[in-house]
C-alpha cells in the first residue's frame, strides 16, 4: 500500500460529497437486473477503485453517473446536484464536470491525436463552434501542453490509429485534462493492455487525482493496482454493493466472498 500522500484523508468528515447515490437500480429491457438498490457515498478527492466479476454491475454503476444510461430506479448526485433528475442543457453542463476513460479508448481513429484531445474541449464550447470543431488557438496550445504532459507531445499530428494502446489511452487521458472536469470515471482503463504498461497509464490517472485534485472512480481487477493507487475500495456481486473498506483491509476471506469460493488471491483477479 502506497498511498500516504493521497489526495484526501477518507476518514475525514469534513470532506464534501462528489458523488451520492440512493436506491440505484438498472433492469435492462431483457430482463436482466445490473444494479439493485445501490447505496454509496464517495467524497472530494478521493481515488475509489471498485471491483468485483465481469457482469457484476461495476460499467453500468459508471454509465448510470454520467447518464450514458439511465437508471430504472433511485438517485444520484454529482457535486450535490441530482444529476438523475437533470435533462437538457442542464444535464450537459452537469456532463462537462464528469470525464469517462474507456477500455477501449474511444478515440476517433481517423483524427490526429491532437484533434481527439480538443474533442474534450466540446461540453465547455459554445453549441456552434462544438458543431463546427472550431477551437480556439489558447485551446489548441492547452491540447498540447497535455500531450507533453502524457509524453506524447510529438505524436500530435498522427492519426489516433497509429497509436499503441498504451499510448491511445494517454491520449484519452490527455482529453480528459482537456475537459477540465471534477470527477474522473475510469472504466477498467487498463484491462486491455499489457501487463508492463498498466502502471504507466494508472499513474496518469493517479495524477489526476493527487496533482489536479480531481475524484476518481475506477474499475480495476488487477489486486496489485488496487492496493497501489486506491483511497478506497467498494466491490459489487450480482449488482449489489457487498463490500467497502480500505485496500488494507483486503484479505483472502473478502475476496472470495466477492469472486467465489474457488478464486485464488493472487496478483490479478479472474473475470
Amino acid at each position: 500500500m502506497n498511498r500516504s500522500n493521497a489526495a484526501v484523508d477518507v476518514g475525514s468528515s469534513s470532506s464534501t460529497e462528489a458523488v451520492r447515490v440512493e436506491g440505484l437500480t438498472k433492469v435492462f429491457p431483457n430482463g436482466v437486473r445490473a444494479l439493485s438498490g445501490i447505496d454509496l457515498t464517495v467524497r472530494q478527492g478521493e481515488f475509489l477503485v471498485i471491483i468485483g466479476l465481469s457482469g457484476s454491475g461495476k460499467s453500468t454503476l459508471l454509465r448510470c453517473l454520467n447518464r450514458l444510461i439511465d437508471p430504472s430506479e433511485g438517485r444520484a448526485w454529482i457535486f450535490g446536484d441530482e444529476i438523475t433528475a437533470t435533462a437538457g442543457a442542464d444535464l450537459r453542463a452537469m456532463r462537462a464536470e464528469v470525464a469517462m476513460i474507456f477500455q477501449q479508448f474511444n478515440l476517433v481513429k481517423r483524427h490526429t491525436v491532437i484533434s481527439n484531445v480538443l474533442s474534450g474541449a466540446l461540453g465547455r464550447s459554445p453549441l456552434w463552434s462544438s458543431l463546427f470543431l472550431r477551437f480556439s488557438e489558447e485551446e489548441k496550445a492547452q491540447a498540447q501542453a497535455y500531450l507533453d504532459r502524457v509524453g506524447l507531445g510529438d505524436r500530435a499530428g498522427s492519426r489516433a490509429d497509429a497509436l499503441s494502446g498504451g499510448q491511445q489511452q494517454r491520449v484519452a487521458i490527455a482529453r480528459a485534462l482537456m475537459q477540465k472536469p471534477r470527477l474522473v470515471l475510469a472504466d477498467e482503463p487498463v484491462a486491455s493492455l499489457d501487463p508492463a504498461l498498466r502502471h504507466s497509464v494508472m499513474r496518469h490517472i493517479e495524477a489526476l487525482n493527487r496533482e489536479e485534485g480531481m475524484t476518481v472512480l475506477c474499475t480495476l481487477h488487477d489486486i496489485d493496482l488496487i492496493e497501489r493507487y486506491a483511497s478506497r475500495v467498494v466491490a459489487l456481486r450480482d449488482g449489489r454493493l457487498v463490500y467497502e473498506g480500505k485496500p488494507t483491509s483486503f484479505d483472502a476471506v473478502t475476496f472470495r466472498q466477492i469472486y467465489g469460493e474457488d478464486a485464488v488471491m493472487a496478483g490479478s483477479a479472474t473475470d
